[in-house]
C-alpha cells in the first residue's frame, strides 16, 4: 500500500513532536520536512523526524497532507503560496492565533485548510527538543471549520485523534480571546516578571533564592521571541484587553497590602484558589 505522504513546515518542537506521534499511531506515513534553517534540517533527519528533506516549496506541495508549525506571520505568507493543490490535499497550521490566519487563506485554497491550534508546547525549540508525548491527552482547537472541505475536516479529526488529542470546536474570534487569557498574557507577565528580576542591582542574590514557584512562573520566558513578538501582533487587540484584565487584579492586591486590608486580601486569595476547582 502506498504511504501517505506528509509534509511538514518547521522542523522544531510543534513540528518535530507531530512527526514522532504520528510515527508512533501508524506505519502509514512517509515524512517530508522543510525548513528555513539548515542546521534543523539535518538535525531532523539525524533523529529521524523526516524521512527526506524537500528542494522547496513546489516539492511540498505534492504531498497529501501540509503541517505548517512555523511561526504565525510565516504562515499567512506560506499560505499565499501554496497555489494549484490537489483538491484532496489537506493543509493544518499549527499557529497559535487563528483568526487573521483564517481570514488571510486565499479563497481557492481555502477548503484545503484546516486552522488548528494544539493546547501544547514547551520553552525549548528545535528539533532536539521534539518528544512523542507533546500531544497526547492536551486539546486541539480546530477553528472555522465549515470553512474547510469535508475531506479536509476528517482527515484532520483522525490525525489528531491518532495521536491522542482531544478536540475542541471554535470560531477563530472566539479563540483568540480565549487565548490571550489562558496562554498570551501568560507570556507577557513571565516575560515582565524575569525582566522585573533582571533589572535588580543583586539580581544573582535574588535568583540564588529562586524556588520552585519562581522557577514555575519565569519558566516560559524562555520561549522564543521572535515565535512570541508574532503572536502578540496578531493577536493585539485580545492581548491588551487581557494585561488590563490582570494590572487591575494586580492593583486590587497592591491596595490591600498598602492598607493592611489582610482579611480581605485572604478573601481575594481564596477566589483565585477556586480556578483550580474547574481546572483539576
Amino acid at each position: 500500500m502506498k504511504k501517505q505522504k506528509i509534509g511538514i513546515v518547521g522542523l522544531g518542537l510543534m513540528g518535530g513532536s507531530l512527526a514522532l506521534a504520528l510515527r508512533e499511531s501508524s506505519d502509514a506515513f512517509e515524512f517530508v520536512g522543510l525548513d528555513h534553517n539548515q542546521a534543523h534540517c539535518q538535525e531532523a533527519l539525524e533523529l529521524g523526524l523526516v524521512d527526506t528533506i524537500a528542494s522547496d516549496l513546489e516539492e511540498i506541495k505534492r504531498c497529501d497532507v501540509i503541517f505548517l508549525s512555523i511561526p504565525v506571520d510565516s504562515i499567512i505568507a506560506i499560505s499565499q503560496e501554496l497555489t494549484g493543490l490537489d483538491p484532496k490535499c489537506t493543509v493544518i497550521d499549527l499557529g497559535s492565533t487563528k483568526a487573521k490566519i483564517s481570514e488571510s487563506i486565499p479563497a481557492d485554497i481555502r477548503p484545503n485548510f484546516v486552522t488548528a491550534h494544539p493546547m501544547t508546547g514547551t520553552e525549548k525549540f528545535g528539533p532536539s527538543a521534539a518528544h512523542a508525548d507533546l500531544y497526547r491527552d492536551k486539546v486541539v482547537v480546530l477553528c472555522d471549520l465549515e470553512k474547510s472541505g469535508q475531506h479536509q475536516q476528517e482527515l484532520a479529526k483522525s490525525l489528531f485523534t491518532s495521536i491522542g488529542m482531544k478536540l475542541v470546536y471554535m470560531d477563530a474570534k472566539e479563540h483568540d480571546r480565549h487565548a490571550a487569557f489562558i496562554s498570551h498574557m501568560p507570556h507577557a507577565v513571565s516575560y515582565s516578571l524575569a525582566n522585573a528580576v533582571m533589572r535588580q542591582e543583586a539580581r544573582e542574590s535574588i535568583v540564588a533564592l529562586a524556588g520552585g514557584g519562581f522557577k514555575d512562573m519565569s519558566r516560559i520566558a524562555k520561549s522564543s521571541p521572535n515565535m512570541w513578538e508574532d503572536i502578540f501582533r496578531q493577536n493585539k487587540e485580545n492581548l491588551l484587553e487581557a494585561i488590563h484584565s490582570f494590572q487591575s487584579e494586580l492593583k486590587k492586591c497592591q491596595k490591600m497590602v498598602e492598607n493592611e486590608e489582610w482579611e480581605a486580601l485572604n478573601k481575594w486569595m481564596e477566589e483565585a484558589n477556586s480556578l483550580h476547582d474547574i481546572l483539576d
